[in-house]
């Protein structure tokens, strides 16, 4: 389909937020020429969507913006716990849990950690950072309408500040459109959960003497329990700029007009415990908590990732991070079948990785609210604590691909498992080792980007020489590294740390780490002909159907 087009990308991405904003930042980084548009102006202005967990810090890092991150979020750097409390004036006080990462144990899994990073300070980060790699972004530009075909998908734009009308042509479309997508209704894919959960109002505000009642409670959030002015609070800046969700209630006839500045002035004071406390409204936005996720995570040549794909309750701050890892997930793979390294049946494994990880996180968001008693929150954990098993730190990182681009994974295992286990099982996030290259000191995960990766014991070669028979063959980027010590090794570890044991094979076998990070396959000893053996794998792991 030829005629009439103004512009022609390999990937349009309609949406601008943070999952957008990611899906470009990560094709930049492989490569790949995009579009993205945005209907509204610019980035966000309110404060939310902040929680950004470890697995979200690592692909951030491999971006190159971890830092960035970290410098724009550096106001709430020492926030850490959950509090819960009937007033902030009052005995009735307990932490649900003080410290993210207590006793340090998560630099055993990881290089990163969690950071706290508002929406409306990341957005910016991230919105720079892909320019500054080659994305292409238009924002008060509105996708208006989209027809696909065998070939590609053809897209209608308008430029909302001149009115202009701009046809776009695309090899594939990403819809980042948020909750409401019209590209998902459009593809008529339903969705299964179990709907609305509660709905809440976010009041911004300032307040000079709050700061002297929260004290040295540095918390993340605040749930406040009394049963006339419960609510959520929520430090910006821990001095002056603070956020309160207050329940809403719709389905009662409740309006947002009802939401006046008097009202959430004095719902605030009653909730803090403070009838003198100055708060001065500076604005409000409404917000719905719900369990859904997309029955279809595409259809042809269009793919779903982030609200549109699913929405999950906020207690977790899951919901943000399942869509940034769906967009890492799909740009890898977009980026293999454009450049020719993979077919299309690749990116059917989107779908059978990221829906059956978005399913179980959904679950274990609405749990948490029953945990916490989130303000506006009715629902029950249910028996034995609902939803998926495992701690957060297991839903955020230890979560599995069962079936995909992933070969040896042993039938039936469940997408979260009840522990935390990073031990190089196919299907798994690759472990976390330090290691030295030319003296530099860097992790394992630093490795995992723009290729497969093959670690392999610098004892054996073999399989040195094998990937670079396979990468040559299949005309796939492929980067070995033999692990040892001494003259041969690409790659030393710290320590003496055995590098094999820790990734689930022997100094015979073998490790092959897909772009995204994964394991996608291992030979756990000796193989008798390493070159067809790693052949054989890529060209199963790439060329599918």
């Amino acid at each position: 389909m030829n005629e009439n087009v103004d512009h022609r990308v390999p990937v349009l991405i309609v949406g601008g937020s943070l999952v957008g904003l990611s899906a470009s930042l990560f094709l930049s980084r492989l490569g790949v020429r995009h579009l993205l548009v945005e209907k509204h102006a610019g980035t966000s202005t309110h404060p939310r969507g902040r929680g950004n967990n470890v697995r979200t810090m690592e692909l951030f890092r491999t971006a190159g913006a971890e830092q960035l991150i970290r410098d724009a979020a550096s106001v709430l750097a020492d926030n850490h716990g959950i509090l819960q409390a009937g007033s902030l004036t009052g005995d009735d006080q307990e932490w649900l849990f003080k410290e993210i990462d207590p006793g340090g144990g998560l630099a055993r899994f990881s290089p990163s950690s969690w950071c706290l990073c508002s929406q409306n300070d990341l957005e910016p980060v991230l919105l720079n950072h892909a320019r500054s790699q080659g994305s292409e972004l238009r924002f008060s530009a509105e996708l208006l309408s989209f027809d696909q075909d065998p070939e590609g998908v053809t897209a209608v734009v308008k430029d909302r500040e001149t009115g202009e009308h701009t046809t776009v042509r695309a090899d594939y479309l990403v819809a980042a459109d948020g909750p409401r997508s019209p590209i998902r209704e459009q593809l008529r894919i339903g969705q299964t959960g179990s709907g609305d959960l509660f709905h809440n109002v976010s009041v911004t505000f300032r307040s000079r003497q709050l700061a002297g009642i929260v004290g040295d409670r540095r918390f993340i959030v605040c749930y406040l329990t009394d049963p006339e002015a419960d609510g959520a609070l929520l430090p910006v800046d821990n001095k002056e700029q603070w956020v309160f969700h207050a329940p809403w209630q719709p389905e009662r006839g409740e309006t947002l007009e009802d939401f006046t500045d008097e009202r959430c002035t004095e719902h605030i004071r009653r909730a803090v415990g403070a009838p003198d406390l100055d708060v001065e409204i500076t604005g409000k936005a409404p917000w719905h908590a719900a369990e859904r996720v997309a029955e279809r995570y595409g259809s042809g040549r269009v793919f779903l990732a982030g609200d549109s794909a699913h929405e999950m309750s906020p207690t977790g701050a899951f919901g943000s991070n399942t869509g940034i890892q769906d967009a890492h997930n799909l740009a890898w793979k977009l980026a293999a079948v454009i450049n020719g390294a993979a077919g299309p049946g690749l990116l059917d494994t989107y779908e059978a990785e990221r829906l059956p990880v978005a399913t179980a996180t959904s679950e274990r968001a609405s749990a948490r609210s029953a945990e916490h008693s989130h303000p506006g929150y009715a629902g029950s954990p249910g028996p034995g604590g609902g939803g998926p098993k495992g701690g957060m730190l297991t839903i955020a990182l230890g979560y599995r691909y069962v079936r995909g681009a992933v070969l040896g994974v042993e039938p039936g295992l469940p997408v979260v498992p009840e522990r935390m286990s990073l031990a190089g099982d196919p299907g798994t996030r690759a472990p976390h080792m330090w290691l030295r290259r030319q003296g530099a000191r860097l992790s394992t995960l630093d490795l995992y980007e723009q290729s497969f990766v093959l670690l392999h014991d610098a004892r054996h070669p073999e399989w040195g020489a094998a990937a670079a028979k396979a990468a040559e063959r299949l005309a796939v980027r492929l980067d070995a590294y033999g692990i040892g010590s001494g003259q041969g090794a690409d790659l030393e570890t710290e320590d003496g740390a055995d590098w094999a044991a820790s990734h689930g094979t022997t100094a015979e076998g073998a490790v092959l780490v897909r772009p995204d990070g994964f394991v996608a396959w291992r030979a756990e000893g000796a193989v008798a002909d390493p070159a067809a053996t790693l052949d054989d794998a890529l060209t199963a792991l790439l060329h599918r159907g």
